[in-house]
């Protein structure tokens, strides 16, 4: 079963010489290290609309760590946090904090992923391996990527447990309706100075991704800050990573302060789909989630840019929603404050109107908002 899904886009009819020797279905789940895995799922779960899906600890026989699975429509996050002092867990999160370090990708064949990867230079975090229960059995391997970030290649399709062998179905009362989150759109890794192209190069090189857009220090600049990226895109369009450096200015950028916190690169935020953007956010507001805002005067002339669109502007105003358009439609986005306390992770709820870029219209408005949370911090 895939767990994230996009519209295709023809990387091979855009970019020439994409490969998509690496077969990828989708996103399988996200996993991030926390320092309370039973109370990140309540956070979730209260403000997001996750459901419980399974678990594992203490009860299923794991002595090292628990970890709750949760699900909304085909996003799956996987909180885990550690049993006992000590360990690689730990470490990540006495370094990190809170944060991703598992993005898992579903694949038809792990073993065939991690030879193609590791054979054009990925460093191995786990070789292939059968794990398997009464339910059946799965395959996986993983690489490293940036920072302390790993892909995981999970083959679950002789697989018919709640998630993976060794969890069990996690059976909960308190399931808050979902807020109609549909499927992880993109996810950001920020990387160091002059690091960009590297991983850039990692992508195209050892994963057969091609670049799907670029924007350089002249597109995502304030007066004060500024950042370079690149959108990484797998052959079939559902896996896409823009990855982010930070760019000279005159103050310290977002992603300055995202790495001298999370004391390196890492996934900055995921970008999560949903087919009514004014709904959902609404729904997450009101469950307590908070927003970066642009200036009201953003609206005033918003629509002299993009043009006509099927929504009424005031909801989108009231909300904060920002609105942008390429060649293929038009996309709403809008951004959360970091959900921890270190100014690191955030999401992005994003919905597509036949858009397939990124926001580019409104990365000035958009930054000028995170400087002015950046400034209220101490860290502009």
């Amino acid at each position: 079963m895939s767990t994230s899904t996009t519209s295709p886009l023809n990387l091979k009819k855009i970019i020439p010489d994409a490969q998509d020797f690496l077969p990828l279905n989708g996103t399988d789940y996200v996993e991030l290290y926390v320092g309370n895995a039973k109370q990140a799922a309540h956070f979730y779960k209260t403000a997001f609309g996750f459901q419980s899906e399974a678990y594992a600890g203490l009860e299923t026989g794991m002595k090292d760590r628990a970890s709750y699975v949760l699900k909304q429509d085909k996003i799956r996050l996987v909180l885990t946090s550690p049993l006992a002092p000590g360990g690689p867990i730990n470490e990540h999160i006495a370094k990190h904090g809170d944060g991703v370090k598992v993005v898992a990708l579903w694949v038809d064949d792990a073993t065939k992923a991690w030879e193609e990867t590791t054979s054009r230079g990925a460093r191995s975090f786990m070789k292939p391996a059968r794990e398997e229960d009464e339910h059946g059995h799965v395959v996986r391997s993983g690489i490293h990527t940036y920072g302390e970030t790993v892909h995981i290649f999970v083959e679950r399709g002789a697989y018919e447990g709640s998630f993976l062998p060794g969890y069990k179905p996690w059976k909960n009362d308190y399931n808050p309706e979902p807020v109609g989150l549909k499927f992880i759109d993109h996810m950001v890794g920020n990387v160091g100075w002059n690091e960009m192209n590297t991983w850039v190069d990692f992508y195209a090189r050892v994963m057969g991704f091609a670049q799907l857009i670029s924007f350089d220090d002249k597109d995502i600049s304030t007066d004060y800050t500024a950042l370079m990226s690149k959108v990484m895109s797998n052959g079939n369009g559902r896996i896409k990573f823009p990855i982010n450096e930070p760019a000279e200015g005159k103050k310290k950028s977002q992603i300055e302060e995202y790495i001298d916190f999370y004391h390196g690169a890492g996934v900055q935020h995921v970008a999560l789909s949903t087919d009514n953007i004014i709904d959902t956010v609404t729904q997450l507001r009101d469950r307590g989630v908070e927003f970066l805002r642009v200036p009201a005067t953003y609206y005033e002339t918003v629509l002299d840019r993009v043009g006509e669109i099927d929504e009424d502007l005031k909801p989108l105003s009231d909300l904060g929603i920002l609105i942008d358009r390429d060649d293929e439609g038009y996309l709403l986005q809008i951004f959360t404050k970091p959900v921890l306390d270190r100014p690191t992770m955030f999401f992005e709820i994003i919905q597509r109107k036949g858009a397939q870029s990124f926001g580019k219209g409104n990365f000035k408005a958009l930054f000028e908002a995170i400087e002015r949370e950046q400034e209220s911090r101490g860290t502009l």
